[in-house]
């Protein structure tokens, strides 16, 4: 089999996989928890059909025009797909900190802000030296870039606070990070190695449409699994995170009111009421004075 056609069937079994967890979101109602997951999958099934007639179009007739429609439509699809990743990432963040409301909000802060200097940091390196529609790879790649840092960050977040989240390995908010998480590697791999002029059948070609292919198989066996409801956050009064959790929804609140929480130790108390003791026997010893 030739290299054109191993790489027609690599596209055609990505499709499949695609559709078929696009199915199962729909189905299962998934698309209604993570709308841009669904988004993201819609995106990929409209545009994998109009890609292969594009890439086929252009490999058996070497035409000038098929190549620019694909350089076109596939970069449009890969910028539109990093933007798109950017609100699924957000979705796993809420989902994983649905139970503190106070981090949640300050954590989407500091997200949003994140995102924000790695654009500026993105267009900053961004070399601009080619012009018209041969910049499209310098946005793609560099915002692909900072979305695998991004996906990578949110990866280990969820690893290393799952116990203190209590989020169950087989929630499909830790399938859909995990899943990204081997793509984002991927991604940042290739977007290191690619030049801008690689040949669509070139051998990395294959190893990043593999990896692909093994994250929506990841993905379709997390939503054949039973979903497991997650149970409300239960924590002590003096555990570290719900303490976090406190500060974060003080911070967060303009209002006039303020919410004092009771000490879990007795230090505090113990130097109020010593405090009001001596002054209390302070104005006893006034009054004994004056009589």
């Amino acid at each position: 089999m030739s290299s054109d056609h191993a790489m027609t069937v690599l596209g055609g079994v990505e499709f499949i996989l695609t559709t078929i967890l696009g199915l199962l979101f729909w189905k299962k109602g998934l698309h209604r928890k993570f709308r841009a997951m669904g988004t993201y999958l819609g995106l990929r099934v409209f545009s994998a059909p109009i890609l292969f007639v594009l890439m086929t179009g252009s490999l058996r007739t070497h035409s000038a025009s098929w190549y620019i429609s694909y350089f076109l439509f596939s970069w449009a699809v890969y910028i539109s797909s990093a933007g798109l990743i950017f609100f699924i990432c957000m979705e796993v963040f809420r989902t994983a900190l649905a139970g503190l409301s106070g981090l949640m909000r300050f954590g989407l802060v500091i997200f949003r802000w994140a995102v924000v200097v790695s654009l500026i940091v993105t267009f900053a390196n961004t070399s601009f030296a080619h012009r018209g529609m041969m910049i499209l790879p310098d946005i793609g790649l560099g915002l692909m870039r900072s979305i695998s840092i991004l996906e990578l960050c949110l990866l280990a977040f969820l690893v290393l606070s799952m116990n203190a989240l209590q989020i169950p390995m087989r929630s499909m908010a830790f399938g859909i990070a995990f899943g990204f998480g081997l793509i984002s590697a991927d991604e940042f791999i290739a977007s290191s190695l690619f030049s801008h002029n690689a040949a669509m059948t070139a051998p990395l070609q294959f190893v990043y449409e593999a990896v692909v292919l093994l994250a929506f198989g990841l993905w379709i066996a997390y939503a054949f699994l039973p979903q497991v409801e997650r149970k409300p956050i239960v924590v002590p009064v003096n555990s570290p995170i719900y303490r976090w959790n406190e500060i974060a929804t003080a911070l967060g609140y303009t209002g006039t009111q303020v919410a004092v929480q009771q000490p879990t130790n007795g230090f505090f108390l113990t130097d109020v009421e010593n405090v009001v003791e001596r002054v209390l026997a302070r104005n006893l010893k006034k009054n004994e004075s004056k009589t």
